[in-house]
């Protein structure tokens, strides 16, 4: 069964903050029925370790204060524990500096998610620590909005 998504809906303009400002991108959700394409273009992350980075959807509506403090924790509008929240995402991987990631979640909706923030950290989620992953520091935000 061949299924297609035709345009985004809602979109993210990516910004690196003080810690890494270099950082710029976008990020673009589609919807099809009860899942959500996301698709992730960044270019000029810094290196680290491993090359992975933390990728989330933050509850947070917007990307101001010390290390984008307006974006708040991560989506989890179920409570549920990490890394079960609905804005949980697979890492970023580097290759170089640029990263391209398209996943398809049935966590949430992109009505869900209007106004909601995109958050990439400096250091892979490690999938168990409570609340967030232990992903280090927020380095790039960019809040979604409807297209």
């Amino acid at each position: 069964m061949q299924r297609t998504f035709n345009r985004p809906l809602a979109s993210a303009l990516i910004y690196g903050g003080s810690a890494a400002p270099s950082i710029y991108g976008k990020v673009e959700f589609f919807q099809k029925s009860n899942s959500v394409l996301v698709v992730a273009d960044i270019g000029g992350l810094p290196k680290n370790d491993t090359g992975f980075y933390g990728f989330h959807i933050h509850e947070g509506t917007d990307c101001k204060g010390q290390e984008f403090s307006g974006s708040k924790g991560h989506y989890n509008p179920t409570g549920k524990p990490h890394p079960n929240h609905a804005g949980d995402l697979p890492p970023l991987l580097a290759c170089g500096e640029i990263a391209h990631l398209q996943v398809l979640t049935c966590r949430f909706k992109i009505d869900d998610i209007i106004g909601r923030t995109v958050i990439i950290h400096n250091m892979p989620d490690d999938f168990k620590t409570q609340p967030s992953g232990n992903a280090g520091t927020k380095i790039a935000c960019g809040v979604i909005n409807r297209k």
